[in-house]
């Protein structure tokens, strides 16, 4: 189901035993547009203790009755590593979550896997010692910490280029809760088009610049002025969905997804 990050914030996080707090925000990937992690706040039991939680490990929120589960015990949140989240997350910090939780570490799976083929595929040795040492410094980099991981709330409120000039602000966020995957990002445009909101789905930003809080999408302002309005009282449905991709004359995401499906099995 597609639901508002925005509307999961203050969620009861239920522990496999008790309460453990409430969902504070999310940290997100820009390039794969995947949630990463669930803030929970703590408050009132680990005296305002903010730490990360992986979907590994959350259920399906319940919306009606606000909270959302996780197959944790309240004793292993309490001994997880804590987060400041007025600062960056450091790689090792996420390196000690997810060793802390047995969680896979995703990155490993994601960066540095061809590497151990570089010399099979490149016969010239200088160039293949100079392939590892770049695949290297990229590793040492990424320890470092991660530059594409970034906080729901701090994003909200960034404003959003078109091809042909600016055209609001983030207001939101679209996710799948069955894999918290980021679909859409809610557009207000009310200092452009007072009071209309729209989504722009992920694949159509070009880029995001942190230094200076924009976010570049391909799309011209006359068609997002023309495009499906949103109703954030209302979740999004497969319906609208078919007609904002239509309206786009974009390939929708389930198509490929079901296409990816019939390519493996």
């Amino acid at each position: 189901m597609l639901r508002n990050v925005k509307e999961m914030y203050g969620y009861s996080i239920q522990a496999t035993d008790n309460e453990v707090g409430k969902v504070y925000g999310f940290y997100f990937d820009d390039q794969m547009w995947v949630i990463r992690y669930m803030v929970a706040d703590t408050g009132g039991w680990l005296s305002g203790r903010k730490v990360l939680i992986s979907p590994t490990a959350l259920g399906k929120p319940n919306w009606k009755e606000e909270k959302l589960p996780v197959s944790l015990t309240t004793e292993k949140v309490e001994n997880s590593p804590g987060i400041d989240t007025d600062k960056p997350v450091s790689r090792q910090h996420e390196r000690d979550i997810l060793e802390y939780y047995k969680w896979p570490i995703y990155w490993d799976y994601m960066d540095y896997g061809a590497l151990g083929a570089v010399g099979t595929r490149v016969q010239d040795l200088e160039a293949a010692k100079k392939a590892e040492e770049k695949a290297s410094e990229k590793k040492e980099e990424k320890e470092k910490g991660d530059c594409h991981l970034r906080n729901t709330r701090e994003v909200n409120g960034y404003s959003i280029q078109a091809a042909d000039g600016e055209i609001g602000h983030v207001d939101d966020f679209i996710v799948d809760d069955e894999d918290w995957t980021i679909r859409y990002m809610v557009v207000d445009t009310r200092n452009w088009l007072p009071g209309k909101k729209v989504l722009v789905s992920p694949q159509w930003v070009e880029k995001v610049e942190w230094s200076g809080r924009k976010v570049y999408v391909n799309l011209p302002r006359k068609a997002i002025e023309n495009s499906p309005e949103f109703d954030p009282s209302s979740p999004v449905n497969r319906d609208y969905e078919n007609r904002l991709y239509d309206y786009y004359d974009r390939r929708k995401y389930w198509t490929e997804t079901l296409e990816r499906r019939k390519e493996a099995g």
